[in-house]
């Protein structure tokens, strides 16, 4: 494990070659971690995600009663407590970084009778959460916080919430989950109606775990999902796919490099995390996807990718929830492309862990790229010419602000530029893709760290 500093350099490289194993994905390992806890046996998860925010949840989890057992770097045990047994915490929940935590973590301790108060880092506590404590007050259950809708925020559960039909004004897999997860003792039945369906891996999961989840998408496009309280969950071992978020970073470095080609075995390949290959496709991009299989309830793939000349292109609005997370790699993807790229519908990018439009501009700018923004849009207008290859110059310092994919996103872009960039605030790659430096360098990078003492 490289020991770096806070800051790394990444240099231009001939190419990138050879089978990648990605790490697990995020999404499933907090939520597997979640519905274990609440079901009734032990359940066995393999493949699970060993970074920061997933040790957050599976701490919090801990602090809740639950006795979850490290068997192998990526294999836990966990002994449910059932429906009803989470246990009052003695302490605040700190979920560190982790987003997806600490949001499906108020919704699973809104359906018990305890009181908990979640808190965060710096990071997140300057994010909204507002989105999932307004639903969860319509079903009764008490929400107290410092009046600005931030961490921390105390939830005081009910052990039967009130069962709510609520229609959301954006897909948020996040807040849906939070409400269906205090939905599952509620005495009725809950209903999240979506403008567009989000990814549904909590729903999925419910099913691995016997719960019966009923949806329907309708002639609009909007999405319904529908649980009945009073349920219980049965253990039920779960082997955790690979992340898609997590195999974009792999696949642009594989497509904007000279020379390369990457084989990423076993990616989760759920249709709403699949936007950006879908996109990158459309960009010209050789992305080859074959060995489609179900592992645990969830469809996976091997893909493999090559290098490409991509274009701009527009991309559709409404893909935009299912790839909300890749928007600054594929800003990477678009800054080497012939002709602009326009990004609809992202104004959700300025409340992640950083203002990623803002931020992706600025360093995008000192890299020689030209991008225009709105509060909800991007155009990036590719660095490559018909005629010759794209330019990147280089030779940049640009502070991540410690937002892990924009982190990523510039290492990645330095593979390309024609002199190193240096990306500061680094060590929150570590919240969702550990070893990505080693796994990066092992296949062709130059990634560093830089020494500023």
């Amino acid at each position: 494990m490289i020991n770096h500093t806070d800051s790394l350099s990444s240099e231009a490289i001939s190419e990138l070659q050879g089978t990648c194993s990605v790490v697990g994905d995020k999404s499933i390992s907090h939520r597997s971690l979640m519905l274990s806890s609440i079901a009734e046996g032990t359940t066995r998860i393999s493949g699970i995600l060993q970074s920061t925010d997933v040790h957050s949840t599976l701490n919090a989890m801990r602090d809740l009663g639950v006795r979850i057992s490290i068997v192998e770097d990526d294999v836990v045990e966990v002994i449910g407590v059932g429906m009803h047994g989470l246990k009052e915490p003695v302490r605040p929940l700190d979920l560190g970084n982790a987003g997806t935590g600490v949001r499906l973590l108020m919704g699973l301790v809104a359906g018990h009778n305890i009181t908990a108060t979640f808190t965060g880092d710096e990071s997140l506590s300057s994010r909204p959460m507002r989105r999932i404590t307004e639903p969860l007050s319509q079903m009764g259950i008490q929400v107290n916080y410092n009046g600005n809708g931030l961490l921390p925020v105390t939830v005081t559960g009910r052990s039967s919430p009130l069962p709510i039909r609520y229609n959301s004004p954006v897909a948020s897999a996040q807040m849906k989950s939070a409400v269906l997860l205090a939905g599952l003792n509620a005495r009725g039945v809950t209903s999240v109606i979506e403008p567009t369906k989000s990814r549904d891996h909590t729903e999925r999961m419910l099913q691995h775990f016997g719960v019966e989840v009923n949806t329907q998408t309708n002639l609009d496009g909007s999405y319904i999902a529908s649980v009945t309280g009073g349920v219980t969950l049965q253990a039920n071992d779960i082997i955790v796919p690979r992340d898609p978020s997590s195999a974009a970073f792999l696949i642009v470095a594989g497509l904007i490099t000279k020379n390369s080609q990457l084989l990423l075995p076993t990616i989760g390949m759920s249709p709403e995390r699949i936007g950006l290959i879908t996109t990158l496709r459309e960009m010209g991009g050789r992305i080859e996807i074959s060995n489609q299989r179900e592992v645990g309830g969830e469809q996976v793939a091997d893909i493999k990718v090559s290098s490409s000349q991509l274009k701009g292109i527009v991309i559709p609005s409404d893909r935009a929830p299912s790839m909300i997370d890749e928007y600054p790699i594929l800003c990477i993807a678009a800054a080497m492309a012939t002709g602009p790229s326009l990004m609809e519908n992202i104004g959700e990018l300025r409340h992640k862990e950083a203002d990623r439009i803002a931020i992706m501009a600025k360093g995008l700018r000192l890299a020689g790229v030209t991008v225009d923004e709105t509060e909800t849009s991007m155009r990036v207008y590719g660095a490559n010419t018909e005629k010759g290859d794209a330019y990147i110059k280089g030779g940049f310092n640009i502070s991540s602000e410690h937002d892990h994919r924009i982190a990523m996103s510039f290492l990645t872009l330095g593979f390309v530029s024609g002199d190193r960039i240096i990306v500061d605030g680094v060590s929150t790659i570590e919240t969702s893709f550990p070893g990505f430096v080693e796994l990066m360098n092992k296949h062709g990078a130059r990634i560093s760290p830089i020494n500023l003492a």
